[in-house]
């Protein structure tokens, strides 16, 4: 049974180390990126899905 159970801990490990990646490569892109280039993204993501925005 110890080995089911270090499966299933293991499995439950790897979504919280994808997310921290994640999260990470998003801190790490967004702190890399122009303002202008990142609000302008927002923005024509917003217009995309219909939100107005001004």
């Amino acid at each position: 049974m110890t080995t089911m159970t270090n499966t299933r801990s293991g499995l439950r490990i790897l979504p919280a180390l994808f997310a921290l990646a994640l999260g990470g490569a998003v801190i790490a892109l967004t702190g890399h990126v122009q303002a202008a280039a990142l609000h302008d993204a927002a923005h024509d993501v917003r217009h995309a899905t219909g939100f107005p925005c001004h």
